[in-house]
């Protein structure tokens, strides 16, 4: 049992049908395709709810289970569809437009800051991202400015797909890109940002974006706090 990803195709859609394929042990409905994002890479699930003849569910979050399977989880006592029954999502629009604000300013600041990234989280007004930093920034005002500076340049966002044999083909691929992408799932979604010269960052990401830089709008970074002897965790926040 899978899910169609409908966030991949379109990560501005607000609402679609769909079909429940399934009800999982814990409650969760698992839909044919789904409009919202399922936990991982450090962004949130998306919420919202379910319509459908004679009910509603609202949708906390949603969850990868099982093999390509995405299940959206109720609300405490909620009555959840039947399988089979036809369903139109409604996603939590501003929500998801914050996450996507946020993760795509998060690959800008891996590019000004141009070290191993081991890890990060988005919210829906800020986001951090840990880095292999053994010393602080000794300016970190120059990197907000370097920041917004790209941010304002309002750069394309797009992506591209690259299967695991054409990666291994060409492995100076690798190279350019900011984070080494995962093997053995048979395809890689590359986020692109800028094109062509202007072209600033490619990295493997499975996550939603905005589509220009530009609609991220203003930032700022946070507090850096040292999270072991070679690492640091830089915080960043949308203003506005």
């Amino acid at each position: 049992m899978s899910t169609e990803p409908l966030f991949m195709l379109d990560a501005y859609c607000r609402q679609a049908p769909a079909r429940v394929s399934a009800h999982t042990a814990e409650g969760g409905v698992i839909l044919d395709r789904s409009l919202f994002y399922a936990t991982g890479g450090g962004q949130p699930g998306d919420s919202g709810r379910l319509n459908w003849d004679g009910g509603e569910m609202i949708v906390t979050t949603t969850l990868k289970v099982g093999e390509g399977a995405i299940a959206v989880i109720p609300g405490e006592g909620a009555t959840l569809p039947e399988v089979g029954t036809e369903v139109m999502q409604h996603l939590d629009w501003d929500r998801r437009y914050a996450h996507m604000r946020v993760h795509t300013a998060l690959h800008l600041l891996s590019v000004v800051i141009p070290l191993e990234v081991s890890g990060g989280a988005i919210a829906t007004d800020k986001g951090r991202l840990d880095f292999n930093m053994p010393e602080a920034p000794e300016d970190k005002a120059a990197l907000e400015q370097a920041l917004q500076a790209l941010i304002d340049r309002d750069l394309p966002v797009t992506e591209d797909w690259i299967t695991d044999a054409e990666l291994e083909a060409n492995p100076a691929l690798v190279k350019t890109m900011s984070v080494s992408p995962p093997r053995g799932s048979g395809r890689v979604r590359l986020v692109r940002i800028g094109q062509g010269a202007d072209q600033v960052d490619l990295q493997p990401c499975g996550g939603t974006h905005v589509a220009r830089t530009g609609e991220i709008g203003r930032v700022r970074l946070g507090k850096v706090e040292k999270k072991g002897r070679q690492n640091r965790r830089v915080y960043m926040h949308l203003d506005g």
